[in-house]
């Protein structure tokens, strides 16, 4: 691969820094996509990488990005897009509509690989907007038959950065009591460099162009577990009050009230209703029949939170 050319879409997140770090590893040439430089910045350091200050859902502007590369790589997604049937307009702008335009623009300009992130749980009938969403965007993922299509679906994806472990460890740091919206809902968090892996893997293997991926850790654990481990990690472990489902849409309303994302909404919620764990029963590629060796939340977890948690310590006392 280290004479390839791969465009990353979303490649300035939380995921997107990992794998493109792992690609650079791996010397593969990137082109990123970013609406803004300060986005990105960041990502300048690594090698074999070119920004491209881009608007991607411009079509024009889209073709030119793509025009040249051997695959494309979109990680874009979103947890809150609004309220509607069967989803609200942002889930269907960024999940469904943005893949069919990627795929439409591969097709036109003999691009045959496209790598699409999905999530566990992505079906037309499941219970939150998220899940339906993600479902139509697998649809417009392989909606180019030209155009081999591998879809990942992670469980919750967790690792230095992370808006997952590193929220509850944060939100104990400052609550006597963490009131839990679906306490026993269950999930098999997996690290973001075995995501980062699997995703250089398929790049690697052609025969891959077609597969869906399900990536889940080497464990299953409730969001109480979860919750409680990141709190103990970050040296600020506490008590953990379960709610009923009528106070945790309450809560998630109220949340929803407020300004900017809310940390829990009642999409979220529905979400949980599904366990978020691979499912034996589908026909999915797993990291294990990739021979990806998974790393353990126990392993990872707690070298990040533990100086995440000393780095909030700091600014909090210097008035940041």
């Amino acid at each position: 691969m280290r004479d390839s050319n791969v465009v990353v879409i979303g490649g300035t997140g939380f995921i997107g820094g990992h794998v493109l770090a792992r690609l650079a590893q791996d010397g593969v040439g990137t082109r990123v996509a970013a609406r803004h430089y300060e986005t990105a910045k960041q990502l300048t350091t690594l090698p074999y990488l070119d920004l491209e200050l881009v608007d991607i859902h411009d079509d024009a502007a889209l073709r030119r990005l793509l025009t040249g590369c051997d695959a494309v790589i979109n990680l874009v997604g979103v947890l809150h897009g609004g309220h509607g049937r069967p989803y609200g307009p942002g889930f269907r702008h960024l999940h469904v509509e943005l893949p069919r335009r990627i795929v439409q623009a591969c097709a036109a300009l003999g691009v045959p690989r496209y790598l699409h992130m999905s999530a566990l749980g992505a079906s037309p009938s499941g219970a939150s907007m998220v899940q339906r969403s993600k479902a139509d965007g697998e649809l417009a993922a392989r909606s180019q038959p030209q155009v081999a299509a591998t879809i990942f679906r992670p469980s919750v994806v967790f690792g230095p950065g992370d808006h997952f472990l590193s929220l509850f460890a944060r939100m104990q740091r400052h609550l006597p009591v963490v009131p839990l919206a679906r306490p026993n809902a269950r999930f098999q968090p997996v690290y973001v460099e075995d995501v980062a892996a699997a995703f250089a893997l398929a790049l690697r293997e052609p025969h891959l162009g077609g597969a869906t991926i399900e990536l889940g850790g080497p464990q299953v654990y409730t969001l109480a577990e979860l919750v409680r481990l990141s709190g103990r990690y970050a040296g600020h472990e506490r008590r953990i009050l379960g709610l009923p489902d009528w106070a945790a849409r309450l809560q998630a309303r109220l949340f929803e009230l407020l300004s900017g994302e809310p940390l829990l909404s009642r999409d979220n919620l529905d979400s949980m209703k599904t366990d978020n764990v691979v499912d034996p029963q589908t026909q999915a590629l797993t990291a294990d029949a990739l021979g990806i060796k998974l790393t353990a939340l126990e392993a990872a977890a707690p070298h990040y939170l533990a100086a995440e948690s000393s780095l909030d310590h700091y600014r909090e006392h210097a008035g940041r």
